[in-house]
């Protein structure tokens, strides 16, 4: 990293750790993990003298999506999917769609591989244009819903990405906070090259636990099977996937989704009416996290921070800038509070 680098590598859990601060700056749903997940994944310690084997919940993930086993790669968290993304493909010419989540291209250059990115427009409402990447990109990046703009890109605009001689990597780890999972294309078998990763650790609160999977072709699923350790995903991680991947557990994920969709609404209103104060959101904002601009933004900040909050900063993101913060979406009652003392913090900025 360089003084005009952004950090790759400085992620939401910074701002928080050890702070006992109020978090808006992760996204991982709060109440999390439900309490009858609790008990399952307390269960499987019973088996913990035995190694993993992921058979089980890899055929419950498949049939989940409606796919073959084979194409189901069980990972620890989604962000294990971007380094074997990184070490197992050839790729000569790999482009990053940005602004989105830096650890893709934190793993890509850790691997060797120099990164061309695609920056979106602020103007465009940081929309994809699937034109603006170049044709000569053998490996393409992209978030949806993206993090850190919130933005949920179409489905129809992500398939022109995809094309033979080339891998499309979709992040869809908070699409399962979409109500109906809207412009999905995990189980989608028919785009060349396609690959789709998912996480579990946003909606169920799995951070500490790390599981994630991809979805792909069974020869590159294969290639990257390669890449990995050993029994890479513990016993308690997949007994997590397959107790997540269940139809009463989607219809939980679902209600949720559209909960947060409510609450996502109150904070969004609550910063439209503080346009006055130099406050502008980025949008629509489709999944359970909001960007917003504001002048001094480090500042305000760091006042929040005395006022007993943390968000997420949005100058490491490539593509944004010092003008940024990112807000996980909560509660209508802690949404209030946060409105309250962001009046403070826009007051007392400097």
């Amino acid at each position: 990293m360089t003084m005009d680098e952004p950090d790759l590598r400085h992620h939401g859990d910074a701002e928080v750790r050890g702070a006992g601060l109020t978090d808006l700056a992760v996204n991982v749903r709060t109440g999390t993990p439900p309490p009858w997940l609790r008990r399952r994944i307390a269960a499987s310690l019973e088996g913990l003298a035995a190694y993993p084997d992921g058979r089980t919940a890899r055929a419950a993930v498949a049939a989940r999506h409606g796919v073959a086993p084979e194409r189901v790669l069980l990972t620890s968290g989604a962000a294990e999917a971007f380094v074997l993304l990184a070490r197992a493909l050839p790729v000569r010419r790999p482009v990053v769609v940005h602004p989105q989540f830096t650890e893709p291209e934190a793993a890509l250059r850790d691997a060797g591989h120099g990164v061309e990115r695609v920056l979106l427009r602020e103007a465009d409402g940081f929309c994809l244009d699937a034109d603006a990447v170049p044709d000569e990109a053998d490996l393409v990046v992209v978030g949806n819903p993206t993090n850190p703009t919130s933005v949920l890109h179409p489905a129809r605009e992500l398939a022109r990405l995809a094309r033979p001689g080339r891998v499309l990597v979709v992040d869809e780890a908070f699409m399962d906070a979409v109500p109906g999972e809207r412009e999905a294309l995990a189980g989608r078998t028919d785009l060349p090259g396609l690959v789709v990763l998912r996480s579990l650790t946003k909606t169920w609160g799995l951070a500490g636990l790390r599981i994630g999977y991809v979805l792909a072709e069974p020869s590159l699923i294969t290639r990257l099977t390669s890449a990995q350790p050993l029994w890479p995903v513990s016993t308690p991680a997949l007994t997590a996937a397959e107790a997540c991947v269940s139809p009463p557990a989607l219809a939980e994920a679902e209600e949720a989704a559209v909960r947060v969709a409510a609450d996502r609404e109150v904070l969004v209103a609550g910063l439209e009416k503080r346009a006055e104060a130099g406050v502008r959101v980025a949008g629509p904002a489709e999944a359970p996290f909001v960007l917003m601009a504001v002048e001094g933004a480090a500042a305000v900040r760091e006042e929040l921070r005395t006022l007993g909050f943390a968000v997420r900063r949005g100058d490491t993101f490539p593509g944004l800038g010092p003008r940024w913060l990112r807000l996980a979406v909560r509660d209508a009652a802690t949404t209030e509070a946060f409105l309250e003392a962001l009046d403070v913090a826009l007051a007392r900025r400097r």
